[in-house]
């Protein structure tokens, strides 16, 4: 009888199996997958997966792995099914403003291919050169940009499913005008992998813009830049992107793209898109706003400099080097600024470092913590994990411990309690996966 990488090794050609030493990449927390396979085709994944829950062995899908610590950790001895060899766009209809793709294409690539015809999808997650299209849906991460264009939910009309028998699932459709049946899209994505190996998708797209641009608004302290938010949703202004940085977040930025922050205690980037005659009337109007909300310094950024620091805090604070910790909060758009607050008096006490960037408009906040000057150690960062969850908790939010090392998601839920919703998630679960074969455990509840 063929072992299960004899078999893995046979459908997918020896040259795209890897074991041994080969496989250190893929080791997350310290579990060490059995084989790491690169289907090349939807078939290929098909018959992987098949294989492996015939043989009982556990699935972890990977994209580009730029969301791999996500979750609870991995079991040991699983297969890894990495998508990158599922990269090809399968048909573009520009008059559609669709295109169907297979879930291993990263997302700059994706966007590459599309602009040719002047076509874009409005979906940037952090790390698009690395993240692919799947693992994207299938952590549902987006980026700033989601304040006006939404989550890959929106943009998503059909997908192709490996399921947990091999067996290829097909949802919505390939057109825009697709109502028959259950949505099953938006409960795939999200799932973290755990109902389904995604391998293909179908998008809505947008022209692109002929303008996007951004500016730039130092402020002296988190409470007047969330003021400042409040004016601009306020207003009459349209931006695509409305972010909040701390001082950690700020400095950190201004680094990066050579901008002014002379010490400032927090900014905002706004950003802007469309016609250039309406993209440079909004950088004006809000150059005013925001000079009238006590900005200390605003400036309107030219084409290159906007996309670098639309770039940047976009990957913030993904980046930030050496984090102990990475958490991203949900909050009402109106509690950002006094959470992010609350956040910087509860690291500072406990002697750590914290940068924090919000989508202050969609009331999203991604925190990094980092060592201080006093604050090391296990139980310190737990403690303050803690203690940001129950901040979150009290204004009505949720907290997810996004990025941490074994050790500390030993010590503390990445997830929030899942309340009795869970219940419904497990039915699912036994109904789609009844081995338990995809991604088992790492999901919320431990699904």
């Amino acid at each position: 009888m063929l072992s299960l990488l004899d078999t893995l090794a046979g459908i997918v050609g020896p040259a795209h199996c890897l074991a041994g030493a080969d496989r250190g990449p893929f080791v997350v927390e310290g579990r060490t997958p059995s084989v790491v396979v690169f289907p090349g085709t939807v078939d290929e994944a098909s018959h992987v997966v098949a294989a492996a829950g015939a043989a009982g062995v556990p699935v972890i899908p990977w994209g580009g792995g730029t969301q791999m610590g996500l979750g609870a950790p991995p079991r040991d001895g699983a297969v890894v099914v990495a998508t990158r060899r599922l990269a090809r766009v399968v048909e573009h209809e520009p008059a559609d403003l669709t295109a169907t793709v297979e879930a291993g294409i990263t997302l700059d690539a994706l966007q590459a291919a599309l602009g040719a015809p002047g076509q874009w999808l409005s979906l940037d997650p952090p790390l698009p050169g690395r993240a692919t299209l799947g693992g994207a849906l299938a952590t549902n991460a987006s980026g700033p940009r989601r304040y006006l264009y939404g989550t890959a939910r929106d943009l998503v009309i059909g997908l192709r499913v490996v399921g947990a028998d091999g067996a290829l699932v097909r949802s919505g459709g390939k057109v825009v005008k697709n109502v028959a049946g259950y949505d099953l899209n938006k409960l795939y994505i999200g799932s973290l992998g755990t109902l389904g190996l995604i391998v293909e998708v179908t998008v809505k797209l947008r022209p692109r813009p002929e303008a996007d641009r951004a500016c730039w608004a130092t402020f002296g302290d988190v409470p007047a830049a969330a003021a400042a938010v409040r004016e601009v949703m306020a207003s009459d202004l349209l931006p695509h992107s409305i972010e909040l940085l701390d001082a950690g977040a700020t400095a950190a930025s201004a680094h990066a793209t050579g901008l002014a922050a002379d010490g400032a205690g927090a900014a905002l980037v706004l950003g802007f898109d469309g016609l250039p005659t309406t993209v440079t009337w909004q950088l004006g109007a809000a150059e005013r706003l925001l000079r009238g909300a006590g900005a200390t310094r605003v400036a309107v950024l030219g084409d290159a400099t906007a996309a670098r620091a639309l770039a940047v805090v976009r990957d913030m604070p993904v980046t930030a080097p050496e984090p102990l910790a990475l958490a991203r909060v949900g909050v009402l758009p109106a509690q950002v600024g006094r959470y992010t607050q609350e956040a910087a008096a509860a690291v500072r006490e406990a002697g750590l470092g914290l940068l924090a960037a919000a989508h202050a408009g969609s009331g999203i906040v991604r925190l990094a913590l980092t060592a201080g000057g006093e604050g090391r150690g296990l139980p310190t960062t737990v403690k303050t994990l803690a203690r940001l969850r129950a901040e979150a908790r009290i204004l009505g939010g949720h907290f997810l411990v996004e990025w941490a090392p074994l050790a500390v998601k030993e010590e503390i839920a990445v997830w929030d309690p899942p309340g009795p919703a869970v219940r419904l998630m497990e039915r699912i679960k036994a109904q789609l996966d009844p081995k338990g074969i995809l991604n088992p455990g790492r999901f919320v509840g431990g699904i």
